[in-house]
């Protein structure tokens, strides 16, 4: 939920008491540390295939750009209770360094995009917002890609519109779930808050383990198209990673524990994720096609499998090789030497091997 707000983050506290407390939003996910949940189970969406016919409201509010959702767009998750949309919003960086605001193992991503709903049982957001089960905001982070993202385009095609605080325009429905990742069954758990002033602690938290791919054009027409309070451009609107304070955050899968494994290409479109699954590797991000697909039959499992077989394979061939190598570098370093010791002389100066510089390994 984005608020108007100072824009001194620091003194938020001051006007909005909540801001200082210990269950603040965003966070750092170190993934080692984070408790795998069978309960997780994938979250299902309903009524976010919105018909062209369905006119939403886009707006530049000074801070962000937001999008506000019709009732009909409602989540559920693993505990039954249904959520409400009521808007999502995007935080990003600039030209200079990206802006996501959860960061994952340290890594920041281009931009964010949240997903805000309510709890069904409250009557109205603002009833629910001030509950401890009030509201769920589903969250992905999104990063450049080699190619245009058809879903955000919906969006962005209209920043020019809506360039100036205050201004809004008219978008014609589209599918909303264009804009989250493919896969929403692998994500993290936590509670936390509302990364604006109120600040208030009711927020159930899940970010999405798959990113979403923008294309580089589309990430800076982002950063670079909105202007906010004072005419100034908007930019680095996130909110940096507060103290967990004792929290712990669940996932949906099981993470791998150890070096990082790097993600399996599918069709030279592989999804970079922030984190390995345990069982499937970084392949939790899927090749995403046009609006976010993945290619029918072309899932991670599959690419993982098969190079398991493969390396075990070439694994054995490389050691045979090696020490065939090493055998035949023996023989060749002991005919050396006895070579040496036939060849040498007193008078005949010593040649002591100096590494060459970088400049020279340069040229």
């Amino acid at each position: 939920m984005v608020l108007l707000l100072p824009t001194d983050k620091l003194s938020w506290s001051q006007g909005f008491p909540d801001c200082s407390g210990q269950k603040q939003s965003p966070i750092n996910i170190i993934t080692e540390a984070t408790l795998f949940s069978p309960q997780l189970q994938p979250i299902h969406l309903s009524g976010y295939n919105l018909p062209p016919s369905e006119q939403l409201t886009l707006k530049n509010n000074g801070h962000t750009v937001v999008l506000r959702l019709p009732a009909t767009l409602t989540m559920s998750g693993s505990n039954g209770q249904q959520y409400q949309a009521v808007q999502l919003h995007l935080h990003w960086g600039s030209p200079a360094g990206p802006g996501s605001e959860h960061t994952v193992d340290g890594q920041r991503y281009q931009a964010e995009i949240h997903v805000v709903h309510y709890n069904t049982r409250y009557d109205s957001i603002f009833q629910a917002m001030t509950q401890p089960d009030g509201l769920a905001v589903l969250a992905a982070l999104l990063q450049a890609g080699p190619e245009k993202n058809p879903s955000y385009e919906h969006v962005l095609e209209h920043l020019e519109e809506v360039s100036e605080e205050g201004d809004d325009t008219l978008v014609a429905g589209f599918n909303i779930a264009g804009l989250l990742p493919a896969d929403l069954s692998r994500y993290f758990r936590y509670n936390g808050s509302l990364t604006t002033p109120p600040c208030y602690q009711t927020v159930m938290w899940t970010v999405f383990n798959q990113t979403v791919r923008l294309s580089l054009d589309q990430i800076l027409k982002l950063e670079e198209t909105l202007y906010g309070d004072h005419d100034k451009l908007l930019e680095n609107n996130f909110r940096l990673p507060q103290a967990m304070h004792g929290r712990r955050v669940l996932a949906s899968f099981s993470v791998a524990r150890g070096p990082e494994v790097p993600s399996v290409p599918d069709d030279g479109e592989a999804a970079m994720t922030p984190v390995p699954d345990g069982h499937a590797g970084a392949a939790a991000g899927r090749g995403l096609g046009p609006g976010g697909s993945s290619p029918e039959g072309t899932g991670p499992e599959t690419h993982l499998g098969s190079s398991f077989q493969a390396g075990d394979v070439l694994a054995v061939l490389f050691g045979v090789l090696f020490a065939v190598t090493a055998l035949a570098f023996l023989v060749y370093v002991h005919k050396q030497r006895s070579h040496s010791r036939r060849l040498d002389s007193p008078d005949k100066p010593k040649v002591i091997y100096t590494a060459a510089t970088t400049e020279e390994n340069a040229v």
